[in-house]
């Protein structure tokens, strides 16, 4: 799609354009919408899989195989037949599908969860403990209670169920108590084992379970105390402090009120950014047209300095995005739902920050950017792709050939991510061009910059140099390098449609009048839930 002035006029008018030519496509059946329940039929299956135990299966274990490819046909099938009508939604569609892939593989192909990973759960009303083993562990005497403890765990170790669960274990996890422990894959019950699942599903960044990354910071030193006292044989685990993990809040009263705070903070600034992109073409997909004349003059006037704005914006637009939805998470499980139905998942240490201290920029370079300071929620996926490669082959993980592969890797993995992202948004995009490149072109910078700082300390040159002078070169440096390449992801982005999407419900700034024709207090119109009837039963459903 080209356009030409005077229209569009706003970016109402793109986005109504998006929504016509989508209505297009469904009526005439190029693409179908997005609906569910058969929306999620992938992950679905392989959650059902995941329910069934496979320990002493040796062919149900090599099942997780179809289980992947099955979700790896479904994602294939949804990313090219399937949108939505929302920009932000048909964003959603690639990445989502793309994630499940790569999360998928990671828990079934490079790992096999039921049987490498254990997580963090209390010991007593859990994984099947007798009726034996609580009269014991309530009799007051401090050897039956351990001895109670241990039994328990070692036939949670085990893999076996005891044939008997106490009536109260049907409730739930709010209704276990006691000192934690690792429990590996339940058995029975089935609540348990359904409850364990759907962690190691939806738990990204490993907080609480074996595979924690380093990132992830680990459970506190008491927690960690119980789990070497009641856990007969703890797998192979670091808890390994380092600076560049994120803080964890020490108390679930600072956690909501820290996440609470971001997610106001969040909402004013996306707020004041879209009602700032609404005014500038760029930011509807009209990446090659001038600012509008209002604005000021040593910013129109001067190309680097436009080009350097817009893409300040762009990067604090998509950090601001993520940190306001990232907040969410421990507000609603930790906040809303609370100990009381999620039991140990409602722990604050479940929930550090996302986000690292942007020092780590400035000491680290690009790798400070990518490892320390910017969210690592999608990191342990990414990573095991060429940890289970470099295993295989026996390669030395730390030799400079295995460290370019795994970030190789790793960026790869990421710039697919939002490649398909890029592949389902409304607009012209470049998915392989654009965002693909980006991440590799990261992937090499990085290890470069690690090459040229290692000649640099064997020099003995940086004992020699200010720390503000090196802060200040690796600012210039990093920005200079993003300046560079990180128009090939944004401005993929605007060209897609996707600085169109209404981030928030109601506007202050547009209300107020600060927006452009069209805007005002409520920014979510236009678009809600439908039913949608195919021409299969499957395609039938609720449409976004």
């Amino acid at each position: 799609m080209t356009f030409s002035d005077p229209w569009p006029r706003t970016g109402h008018d793109v986005r109504q354009h998006y929504y016509a030519q989508y209505d297009r496509d469904i009526q005439s059946g190029k693409y179908e919408p997005l609906t569910y329940p058969w929306g999620g039929i992938g992950a679905f299956v392989v959650v059902l899989y995941l329910l069934v135990p496979h320990r002493n299966r040796p062919w149900l274990r090599k099942a997780r195989y179809l289980a992947f490819a099955w979700d790896l046909v479904v994602t294939i099938y949804t990313i090219r037949n399937v949108r939505a009508k929302d920009v932000a939604t048909t964003l959603g569609i690639g990445l989502i599908s793309a994630w499940s892939v790569i999360w998928i593989g990671a828990i079934l192909i490079c790992n096999d969860c039921q049987t490498d990973f254990q997580r963090i759960e209390r010991t007593e009303g859990m994984f099947g403990s007798n009726s034996t083993d609580k009269k014991e562990s309530q009799s007051g005497t401090s050897n039956s209670h351990v001895k109670s403890r241990k039994q328990s765990n070692a036939r949670a170790q085990d893999g076996t169920a005891n044939g008997h669960v106490e009536p109260h274990e049907h409730l739930g996890p709010g209704q276990r108590h006691g000192e934690f422990a690792w429990q590996p894959y339940p058995l029975t019950p089935f609540i348990e084992r359904l409850d364990w699942v759907m962690d190691v599903f939806l738990n990204f960044r490993g907080a609480g379970w074996t595979w924690r990354t380093s990132a992830t910071p680990p459970p506190p030193k008491w927690v960690q105390e119980q789990l070497h006292r009641n856990s007969p044989h703890p797998p192979r685990h670091s808890f390994r402090i380092h600076s560049s993990q994120p803080k964890v809040f020490p108390t679930r009263r600072k956690l909501l009120i820290e996440n609470m705070k971001t997610l106001i903070a969040g909402y004013l600034i996306l707020d004041a950014l879209k009602a700032l992109t609404n005014h500038d073409p760029y930011f509807w997909g009209l990446v090659d047209r001038e600012p509008p004349e209002y604005f000021p003059a040593i910013i129109t006037e001067n190309p680097v300095l436009l080009r350097i704005c817009r893409l300040m914006v762009c990067q604090f637009a998509i950090k601001w995005a993520l940190e306001a939805i990232f907040s969410l998470a421990p507000l609603f499980f930790s906040g809303v739902l609370g100990p009381s139905i999620l039991g140990a998942r409602a722990e604050p240490w479940m929930y550090p920050a996302t986000w690292g201290s942007y020092t780590f920029v400035l000491d680290m370079g690009l790798a400070g950017w990518w490892s320390a300071w910017w969210h690592q929620t999608f990191r342990f996926a990414f990573e095991q792709p060429s940890r289970k490669l470099i295993k295989v082959t026996g390669m030395n993980p730390k030799s400079p050939i295995s460290k370019l592969l795994q970030l190789i890797i790793a960026f790869g993995l990421s710039g697919f991510l939002h490649a398909c992202g890029s592949y389902t948004c409304h607009g012209q995009t470049r998915p392989i061009m654009g965002p693909m490149r980006f991440f590799l072109l990261q992937s090499l910078a990085i290890f470069t910059e690690a090459l040229l700082k290692q000649s640099i300390r064997k020099s003995g040159m940086q004992r020699h140099i200010p720390r503000w002078i090196k802060r200040s070169f690796t600012f210039f440096y990093v920005y200079f390098w993003f300046y560079h390449t990180s128009g090939l992801l944004c401005d993929d982005f605007a060209k897609g449609g996707v600085w169109l999407f209404e981030p928030i419900p109601i506007s202050i700034f547009r209300g107020l009048g600060f927006g452009v024709e069209g805007d005002g207090w409520w920014c979510w119109g236009g678009i809600g839930l439908g039913w949608h009837r195919g021409d299969r039963w499957w395609k039938s459903g609720i449409a976004l």
